[in-house]
């Protein structure tokens, strides 16, 4: 299950240097590639805005 980036993104880039996969790529709103994400959580832990999820 790949994560997902809500609304809630403030594009701070804090998710995008800790993802080990490098499954996000920059944007208003940063996205993560399903296809490259390890489902690790460590985006989620990292994001100070709790904008990052499980996608469901």
């Amino acid at each position: 299950m790949a994560y997902k980036i809500s609304d809630e993104c403030v594009a701070c880039g804090t998710c995008m240097g800790e993802c080990p996969s490098g499954a996000i790529s920059e944007g208003d709103i940063y996205k993560i590639d399903p296809n490259l994400c390890i489902d690790c959580g460590t985006c989620a832990d990292a994001c100070p805005m709790g904008a990052i999820s499980p996608e469901e």
